[in-house]
């Protein structure tokens, strides 16, 4: 979920797509037709690619919903990342609806062979960057400045560490520049994977109510923020080009402008589900909520799609109109 990666590749070999768990999702939500005038329903489909991340799960949850009110079968495909923009060329995905930035597989795929279109903004904008407990920085104010984290590296050891700070990442999957990061300023700390955005979110909420040291990976938009407001250490300031080599990058990243990309053979088919793929923007708030929905409250995710378009037709409306 960041700009690009900085350790050894960990994604599945060749298009794993045929093998994931695919989803199909049929019928109609609630969501009143669209009146005259407004985007017409067609016969179309979509193949939706699944990263494994509950802001993601929300992005889609909202886009399946609205894309079956006007008459599309849509088929949610988990895959990650990287082997999802493999999936454009195949024919196998054609939409990955929410792009952390990614300039290596833009670079790729919508310069190189032209597989896929960016189609532009979800209107979400993304932050990364590394983040403490609220505890922590009520215990140790001057913790949020990365120039003192090497004073507080005894607090941090793990048995995971190797006997440094354990800094905790998540998802192997997630691409990052965290090892290069640590490296290139010095610091005594040692990436760790917990395995999962949710592994993340239960480590940051047990170390604030265990009142545990915990220096790990995190981003906004994110649900959890509104329950423990965690602190992000604040790195040296991102400057354009500043992580232009994977192997010497030595500062904190840049805010993301989080945007769709399709299949190129896709979008020209200019159907229903291309227009509303167009249109759909919505806030941090908006994924967040959706999000907490499914996390937090118990909700499947297409209760909580459902949720959120029956109390949003305004914003709706602007999609398929």
């Amino acid at each position: 979920m960041a700009l690009r990666r900085t350790r050894p590749r960990l994604y599945l070999s060749g298009l794993a797509l045929a093998s994931a768990a695919a989803l199909t999702l049929s019928g109609c939500s609630s969501v009143n037709a669209p009146a005259e005038g407004d985007v017409e329903a067609s016969d179309c489909t979509v193949s939706l690619a699944m990263n494994d991340w509950v802001g993601y799960t929300a992005d889609a949850a909202v886009y399946t919903n609205v894309a079956e009110s006007l008459g599309c079968t849509v088929t949610q495909k988990p895959v990650s990342e990287e082997v999802a923009w493999q999936g454009f060329g195949s024919g196998e995905v054609d939409v990955i609806i929410e792009n952390w930035g990614h300039p290596d597989l833009i670079e790729k795929y919508v310069d190189g062979d032209k597989t896929a279109t960016a189609v532009g903004p979800t209107g979400n904008v993304g932050k990364i960057g590394w983040f403490v407990p609220p505890w922590m920085v009520d215990e140790y104010p001057d913790i949020l400045d990365w120039n003192n984290l090497n004073k507080y590296a005894d607090l941090f050891v793990t048995s995971e560490s190797g006997g440094k700070g354990q800094l905790l990442l998540g998802d192997p999957s997630f691409v990052s520049n965290d090892p290069a990061i640590v490296t290139n300023l010095g610091l005594d700390f040692e990436p760790v994977f917990s395995g999962s955005e949710a592994a993340l979110i239960e480590s940051f909420r047990a170390a604030e109510e265990n009142k545990t040291p915990l220096l790990g990976y995190f981003y906004d938009p994110q649900w959890f923020l509104s329950e423990v407001p965690i602190e992000m250490v604040n790195l040296p300031e991102y400057t354009e080009g500043c992580d232009a080599d994977p192997e010497t990058v030595a500062c904190g990243y840049p805010e993301f402008v989080l945007d769709k990309i399709a299949s190129s053979k896709w979008v020209a088919t200019d159907n229903a589900a291309v227009k509303l793929l167009d249109a759909f923007t919505w806030t941090n708030d908006d994924q967040n909520l959706v999000a907490k929905y499914i996390s937090e409250d118990g909700m499947t995710a297409e209760e909580a799609a459902q949720k959120w378009v029956d109390d949003n037709p305004d914003v709706v409306s602007t999609w398929t109109s």
